[in-house]
């Protein structure tokens, strides 16, 4: 990488850096301090608005950068990641987004304990949304670190510490000053840059090709190396049935995961209405589908234009598939269009990457303060001291995910993200569907529900291949795995769901007859959300 791509990198980097901190301190300047500013931005966003932010909140640095590699480096069987994280917001649009809009107020603790005991309740689904979030921000964090430190030529380990205490720092900032208000325009600002970004080199790429896609893929194909196997089922999950039943299970985490994550659920709280929060997810559909289509045009173009070969000896895992591409389309290493587009693909991952930690520390933050201490040790907190104790929660969080992401720097961090969607439906979806549509639900039944799902969840990766008996292990010198799946959400999604029905079906005490009909007529209609 030449000083040219590093200078203008870090420029576009420190420009959106300086756009996003004059974002967060006009908004905390005109702020009022209550929860629902802190949390929901005051309800006050459009219906595209919120779009665009529930986008740029799910398009992270691993589908910008992480799908595109896989596809460049397998072909279909990277295709397949598409699909499971497209597919996964039909679940959400038709199961999740105006009932929970309806039903709760800033959290998922809110939407089950309408009908339920309250404390043991907030207990668990706080603790569950907090792991999912520590989860999902360590791998941005670790992430931050690796690419940014990459894509900039400063592959040291002090570049790396740096770029995720600066992230790090960043985020906290972000969430304490601006709250939802200011976390929600920094994600509009990445969706429109991370979507225009795309735009443009998908055109480059079918420019290349003349438009011609089966030429596309035809190349692709040759330069794969696999021939028509490349374009065919099979290269990466076609082995033994180990590595269909472990494709199986990636494949129900990240269908299922969406709807249990909780800075997903945050952002139908932030617009007035549930028609809203349909509305907004019909939005995020067609932005987040869109960008899906153009990383199977960037990933075919990447195996195709650079090839596999060159996109493995730059990193592994097929990371640094985009900005190879952006290079090679911009005229190659030394032109000033390659530096170019290398730099803007630089600053849209960055970007990426701190649009989604913001989102995800607001989420966890949330939990703690709304969930875990108002809710539970002070009842009758003022929503004054809840926000403060939100905003100290940021802080926490941002040195925890700080020091787990410089303690795990070095490892493989995709595991992370598909524990973190594992765990969301493991935990968090069994409650949330079980809250919504069984009658008979119980506060027994709910904090089963949680942690019958999230327990085995975090117990089989601790005893799967991820973590040892392997080369490509956390600990390889070690070796405890008794699981074979390297994502446990095949056997833990199941044991949310049925550990929640036994846990109503052995309770003495009766459902709430009353609350289910008050839950079920405010979810379907509205009447008496907030």
């Amino acid at each position: 990488m030449t000083g040219n791509h590093q200078t203008l990198a870090l420029l576009l980097f420190s420009a959106f850096v300086a756009v996003t901190l004059g974002i967060t301190t006009w908004v905390s300047r005109n702020r009022h301090g209550s929860a629902e500013e802190f949390y929901a931005g005051g309800r006050l966003f459009s219906p595209m608005e919120n779009g665009f932010a529930i986008s740029g909140d799910y398009m992270s640095a691993a589908s910008f950068l992480g799908v595109t590699g896989l596809i460049s480096l397998y072909g279909y069987d990277g295709l397949l990641y598409v699909v499971g994280f497209l597919v996964a917001w039909l679940v959400v649009l038709f199961l999740a987004a105006e009932l929970v809009r309806n039903c709760g107020r800033f959290t998922l603790a809110d939407v089950v304990a309408a009908r339920m005991n309250e404390r043991p309740v907030r207990i668990a689904a706080g603790t569950s949304s907090v792991t999912v979030s520590v989860l999902y921000l360590v791998a941005q964090m670790v992430g931050a670190g690796s690419l940014v430190a990459l894509l900039l030529g400063g592959s040291s380990e002090a570049a790396r510490n740096w770029t995720v205490i600066g992230v790090g720092a960043l985020m906290v900032i972000y969430v304490s000053l601006g709250g939802m208000r200011a976390t929600t325009w920094i994600q509009i600002v990445k969706a429109v840059l991370l979507l225009s970004g795309s735009i443009a080199l998908t055109v480059l790429v079918l420019v290349r090709f003349h438009g011609d896609v089966n030429e596309l893929l035809r190349s692709a194909a040759e330069r794969s190396g696999h021939g028509d196997a490349f374009l065919a089922p099979g290269l990466k999950y076609g082995g033994d049935w180990t590595a269909r039943f472990d494709f199986i299970s990636l494949g129900l985490a990240l269908v299922l995961g969406t709807a249990g994550l909780p800075h997903i659920l945050a952002r139908f709280y932030t617009v007035p209405t549930a028609r809203a929060a349909r509305r907004s997810v019909v939005w995020s559909i067609g932005l987040i589908g869109g960008f899906y289509l153009m990383t199977i045009v960037l990933g075919f173009g990447a195996a195709a234009i650079v090839g596999p070969e060159a996109v493995r000896g730059a990193n592994a895992a097929g990371n640094t598939a985009v900005p190879l591409l952006a290079l090679d389309l911009g005229g190659g290493a030394n032109s000033a269009g390659g530096t170019v587009l290398f730099a803007v693909v630089a600053a849209i991952a960055f970007a990426t990457i701190l649009a989604v930690v913001a989102g995800i520390t607001l989420a966890s933050s949330a939990s703690v303060a709304h969930d875990l201490y108002a809710s539970v040790r002070r009842r009758h907190a003022k929503p004054r001291s809840e926000v403060t104790v939100a905003r100290t929660a940021a802080v926490g969080i941002g040195v925890v995910a700080i020091a787990l992401g410089l303690l795990a720097r070095d490892l493989n961090v995709a595991f992370l993200v598909g524990l973190a969607f594992a765990v969301a439906a493991s935990a968090n979806l069994p409650v949330l569907l079980y809250s919504l549509f069984w009658r008979s639900f119980t506060t027994r039944g709910a904090v089963w529900a949680v942690y019958g799902g999230l327990v085995p969840a975090l117990l089989l990766v601790l005893l799967s291949p991820v973590v040892s008996g392997s080369p490509d292990s956390l600990f390889p010198s070690v070796d405890f795995q008794y699981f074979p799946l390297q994502n446990p959400g095949l056997v833990s999604i199941p044991l949310g769901f049925l550990a929640g029905w036994l846990g109503t079906v052995t309770s003495a005490e009766p459902p709430d007859e009353a609350k289910y009909a008050e839950t079920e007529v405010r979810s379907l209609t509205g009447a008496g959300a907030v």
